[in-house]
């Protein structure tokens, strides 16, 4: 009887996953602005009071969001790195593009990533550090540690662009004849050469 048991912190743990998958849910179908408290609350099944009990107001839960899509690509970005059959260059260019991947599967929650201030947020400052360091490890297995740095804010910025110019419709393929994934293999083989 007691191993059936569900504990209150299971209990509130479980409708908290279920806020933050439904809040999840109304960012990719309507963008920030249908995420709402009461509208996550009825999407979860849960009372109208419930969201209030998780999050403190709307910005808290997008934040929320921000930190789990910050914390899935440097669990992707860290499996990357454990592929030891794979080149450096291989891993580096898997990793931008998985950076780009959310942007194209799901925009929204892209631009929420990146215009989530971290500065205020110990916990989302953690998470984009969190990343930032993934990637620059993969950087420096491609150009060594001293200029990680330098290539590495070359490439996050080029991902961000490349994913903001897909997703605007400005790096089509028939205007400048190279996909996004063409020009991630080109920055990479840029560095890796100079």
């Amino acid at each position: 009887m007691l191993g059936a048991m569900v504990t209150r912190a299971e209990t509130a743990a479980a409708t908290r996953s279920a806020l933050v998958r439904a809040a999840s849910e109304l960012l990719d179908e309507g963008g920030p602005e249908a995420v709402t408290l009461r509208a996550v609350g009825a999407r979860a099944g849960v009372s109208r009071g419930a969201p209030y009990g998780h999050f403190e107001d709307k910005q808290h839960l997008l934040t929320a969001l921000a930190i789990d899509a910050w914390n899935s690509v440097a669990d992707e970005v860290q499996q990357l790195r454990a592929d030891l059959d794979a080149t450096p260059a291989a891993r580096l260019k898997r990793g931008l593009l998985a950076l780009i991947g959310v942007g194209r599967r799901q925009p929204h929650l892209y631009a929420l990533m990146f215009s989530t201030p971290v500065g205020g947020d110990p916990v989302a400052a953690a998470a984009a550090t969190r990343v930032e360091n993934e990637f620059l490890t993969l950087v420096a297995d491609v150009v060594g540690e001293s200029d990680a740095r330098r290539y590495g804010a070359l490439l996050m910025s080029s991902a961000h662009g490349i994913a903001g110019l897909e997703l605007s419709g400005h790096l089509a393929k028939e205007k400048w004849t190279i996909g996004g994934d063409e020009v991630v293999r080109l920055l990479v083989d840029a560095i890796q050469a100079g």
